[in-house]
């Protein structure tokens, strides 16, 4: 919040009667309000900008030369989850802030499946020692499909307005359509709050046809990510929603959109970019958000619009950029210094007016913070997880039967509804290797009622040996895909035994593990590089089972997840994500 103090200084700063902190001098400034890059100073009091006039004449106690750098606004990601990354807040900074990253709007939706709202406060107690922003999309979907799986934890209509009028939040989080559709009144009255308290909306809007999306915006959601191909984001275009670029590590649909909306003439004005989910060792690999700048440039896109994508639009979306956005007057120091726009690799970036990262010289500080236990206590198994817990018996009397599958789409987290026949072994249902088809299992982790649902998963590309893994979106149940049962049984206790995490077991044998203790969804490390160094362990290890996804893991959390099309095997049964109801595992049953 702004103080009367804070105002008084920066006008004092702004006439000359006090010295400013800080002069960036020499800098290419990248003014994405004007849509101009020229040479200019910069002058900063405390955390935000006084003056970006050449030549002021203003005194500061620091002076920088930066040697004709360009001056670019920190960036934003619109919409992400640390969960799917796996990395605490405090590793986080390790990761982006180097990329130029200075805002993260961050939907807390996973974690708070597991332990409700509460754990939000726990996320945030360290924040303001952070060289980056966290910006709260306040989650929704806790839980997300009510009576289609178990959950841990709830958020209702109170906490949520509670919530909402945190500091720190900036939208309600993305809205599972199906509520909105069948005009459920705890989610409507949850838009009617967001609205009312003038936060934007953010959508899922999965698999809707157009008059559905029609309906869906006029309930008030305003933005989307989801979008996968050109005539879904040009729908969204046309009905006023904002469409935020999606690069992450299973969902990668900038080039589809940068492409169509170049070659047809679309302007970007109502677009910027997010990451959604993205693993540590993308984002160390690719970039960040930068690597969504870069690439966008690359396809052809001029780079004032890609920055533009990368700050003001954001900004402006979530109606902050009053705070942040653009390098200009009252606004925060959140600035990084490149040598080039046409690839933006950060040499150093400030952070409300503080250097947090210099290339080669200043690296990012590693904040370590202890989490309470209650939160690394989430895994509880009401009976026993063994290889008949797996069983999946046909009718009487068959050697073969047709089953519902869902038939994974490469590179995306989609999936499509086909049927398959499967072969019949002693009474039991059985896989099909050389049709790509495994068995895939969801497990409740609360507790509450015991549920194992098993089901069958084409084109996950395994072998052999099984993956399991204590995320699966957004109910958290553990998730397991196996080429016996046997090892998807070991897998699976392995994951609770350390507390939650990802396991690989091969023929009996756990040859990798990586534990997530926050919520079993996050790691408790604090050295981003270390727990990228499990994480390569852990993708190394999926590929001995013959796996040849290029994110195996996430993949494997959004096969259960009960909003994202076409069918969602959750521990209580496999779902029809358009219908929102069960359908059977053997056709006709």
């Amino acid at each position: 919040m702004r103080t009367v103090s804070e105002i008084k200084t920066l006008v004092d700063c702004g006439l000359g009667k006090i010295p400013c902190d800080l002069v960036l001098k020499n800098v290419r400034l990248v003014n994405v309000c004007s849509k101009e890059i020229y040479e200019t100073d910069i002058y900063i009091k405390g955390k935000r900008v006084v003056s970006i006039e050449p030549n002021a004449g203003l005194e500061a106690d620091e002076e920088i030369d930066c040697g004709g750098m360009y001056a670019l606004p920190g960036f934003i990601d619109g919409h992400m989850h640390y969960s799917s990354s796996m990395i605490n807040p405090e590793a986080m900074a390790q990761v982006i802030v180097p990329q130029g990253t200075t805002t993260l709007c961050v939907d807390f939706m996973e974690i708070s499946n597991v332990t409700g709202g509460r754990v939000i406060e726990v996320m945030l107690e360290n924040a303001h020692e952070l060289p980056y922003r966290i910006a709260i999309e306040v989650p929704t979907r806790v839980p997300t499909a009510p009576g289609l799986e178990t959950t841990g934890g709830v958020i209702g209509v109170g906490e949520t307005r509670k919530l909402l009028a945190l500091g720190e939040a900036v939208a309600l989080g993305e809205v599972a359509p199906a509520r909105i559709l069948q005009r459920t009144d705890s989610d409507i009255q949850k838009l009617c709050d967001a609205v009312n308290m003038g936060k934007p909306i953010n959508g899922h809007a999965v698999g809707l046809n157009f008059q559905e999306l029609s309906t869906y915006a006029s309930a008030g959601i305003s933005d989307d990510h989801e979008p996968v191909e050109w005539e879904e984001a040009l729908n969204r275009l046309r009905l006023g929603m904002f469409v935020m670029v999606r690069e992450g590590s299973g969902a990668r649909n900038l080039k589809m959109f940068v492409k169509n909306a170049m070659k047809k003439g679309y302007s970007f004005e109502n677009t910027c970019f997010c990451t959604d989910d993205k693993h540590i060792t993308d984002i160390n690999r690719e970039g960040h958000i930068n690597h969504n700048v870069n690439l966008a440039i690359e396809l052809g896109l001029d780079p004032m619009t890609a920055i533009s994508m990368a700050t003001i639009n954001a900004a402006k979306y979530f109606r902050v950029d009053q705070n942040y956005g653009s390098i200009t007057p009252g606004r925060f120091a959140d600035i990084i210094l490149c040598d080039s726009i046409e690839k933006v690799q950060p040499q150093v970036v400030y952070f409300e007016g503080r250097k947090v990262f210099e290339k080669g010289v200043l690296p990012v500080e590693v904040i370590e913070r202890e989490y309470p236990e209650w939160i690394k206590d989430t895994i509880h198994f009401k009976n026993p997880i063994t290889a008949e817990s797996f069983k999946v018996e046909a009718p009487e009397g068959m050697d073969a039967v047709s089953v519902n599958i869902a038939e994974l789409v490469d590179d995306q987290i989609i999936n499509v509804a086909k049927t398959a026949v499967l072969p019949v072994k002693d009474g039991l249902v059985m896989r099909d290797p050389e049709k790509d088809i495994m068995k895939f299992a969801c497990c409740e982790r609360y507790g509450k009622n015991g549920n194992v649902n098993a089901a069958f998963i084409k084109n996950f590309k395994l072998q052999r040996g099984a993956l399991a893994y204590s995320m699966s979106h957004n109910h958290q149940n553990i998730s397991v895909i196996g080429a016996n049962d046997g090892d998807m049984a070991l897998a699976v206790n392995e994951v609770a035994r350390i507390r939650g995490g990802l396991v690989t077991v091969i023929e009996g044998e756990v040859i990798a593990s990586m534990s997530l203790r926050i919520g079993g969804l996050i790691s408790h490390e604090m050295r981003a590089d270390v727990i990228e160094e499990q994480l390569l362990i852990m993708n190394e290890s999926a590929a001995k089972t013959g796996c040849t996804l290029s994110a195996p893991f996430m993949t494997l959390s959004f096969i259960a997840h009960p909003a994202i099309p076409e069918l969602a095997p959750t521990d209580m049964g496999i779902v029809d994500v358009g219908t929102q109801e069960f359908i059977p595992l053997i056709v006709g049953q």
